[in-house]
C-alpha cells in the first residue's frame, strides 16, 4: 500500500502559503543571517515559531548548512509534539511532507527500520497532522537542502538520554540532526533573557542537568542531541538569539529563539 503525503497544516499562519512569496522570504532571511565560519557540522537547533518572529533566527542555522561542502546522507528532524500526548518517540509514517514549495522526501526505509526496533520508537501519524514545531523546518529544507530525505520525529513523554542513546547507535557519519526548539515562554524580556541564556549556556557546556532545569519546548530532543553529541565529541557554538520582542516591540510577553551549531571536532 503506497504511503500517502503529509499535508501541510500550518501554511498561510506560520509561513506564507504561495510559494513565490514564501521563497522569497526564506531567500531574504538567508541573505541577512551572518553565522560564523564553520566546517563538519553535524548537528543545529533551531526554533520553530512564525517566520515573522524566528525566520531570521533559523537562517542562521540553514545559511550554515547551505555552506557545508557536502550534503548530508539524512536528516533527523526532532520536536516536541504541542498539540497529541502520547509515550515515546512518534515517527512520521508518510513518503513525504507537502508545502507550498511542494513534497520534501522521508526516508522511509529508515523510518520503517527504526519502528521496527521497538520502545521507544513507533510509527504513529496523529502527532504529526497538526503539528507545526517540524513543518516550518521543512520550507527551509526544500530551499537549502531540497534533495536529502528527512526522518520526522516527535517526542512525547519519553526519556531523552534513552533516546539519544539510541539515536547514537543508529546515526551514521553523513547524517545531520536538526532539533526544532523555541525557548522560554511569556516572560517579560528581561526575564526571557536570563532564562535563556541559563539554557544557552547549558546546552553550550554540555551540561544535560542543567538543561533539563531550564525552560525549552524542545528540552527533551534537545537533550538527546546533547547526549549524542557528548558520545561523538560534538561542540556546540551559539549563533544568533533573540527574543520576539525584537520584533514586536513588546517586551512584556516574549518567546526566546535561538540558533546553535554542533561541529565535530578533528582528533
Amino acid at each position: 500500500m503506497a504511503k500517502t503525503i503529509r499535508p501541510a497544516a500550518v501554511a498561510g499562519m506560520f509561513y506564507p502559503d504561495a510559494p513565490n512569496v514564501l521563497r522569497k522570504d526564506i531567500g531574504n532571511y538567508l541573505n541577512k543571517a551572518t553565522p560564523p565560519v564553520l566546517t563538519h557540522v553535524r548537528a543545529v537547533i533551531a526554533p520553530h515559531a512564525g517566520y515573522v518572529y524566528s525566520g531570521p533566527v533559523a537562517a542562521y542555522a540553514y545559511k550554515l548548512l547551505a555552506a557545508q561542502p557536502t550534503p548530508p546522507k539524512r536528516i533527523y528532524l526532532m520536536g516536541p509534539s504541542h498539540r497529541v500526548w502520547f509515550a515515546g518517540v512518534a515517527l512520521a509514517d508518510y513518503a513525504a511532507f507537502n508545502t507550498p514549495l511542494g513534497d520534501h522526501p522521508l526516508d522511509v526505509e529508515k523510518i520503517a527500520a527504526l519502528a521496527a526496533s521497538g520502545d521507544p520508537f513507533a510509527a504513529r501519524n496523529a502527532p504529526h497532522a497538526p503539528e507545526h514545531c517540524l513543518e516550518v523546518h521543512i520550507p527551509f529544507l526544500q530551499v537549502v537542502l531540497p534533495e536529502t530525505p528527512v526522518i520526522p520525529m516527535l517526542f512525547g513523554d519519553v526519556d531523552p538520554v534513552l533516546v539519544g542513546e539510541r539515536l547514537n547507535d543508529a546515526l551514521e557519519p553523513e547524517d545531520l540532526v536538526i532539533v526544532s526548539s523555541d525557548l522560554s515562554h511569556y516572560h517579560d524580556n528581561r526575564t526571557a533573557h536570563t532564562l535563556d541564556r541559563q539554557f544557552v549556556d547549558a546546552v553550550l557546556a554540555g551540561d544535560v542537568p542543567g538543561a533539563a532545569r531550564g525552560e525549552a519546548c524542545g528540552q527533551a530532543p534537545a537533550i538527546a542531541l546533547m547526549m549524542m553529541a557528548a558520545k561523538r565529541g560534538w561542540r556546540a557554538h551559539l549563533l544568533d538569539y533573540r527574543t520576539s520582542g525584537d520584533v514586536t516591540g513588546d517586551t512584556g510577553h516574549v518567546v526566546g529563539y535561538a540558533a546553535i551549531a554542533y561541529v565535530e571536532e578533528p582528533r
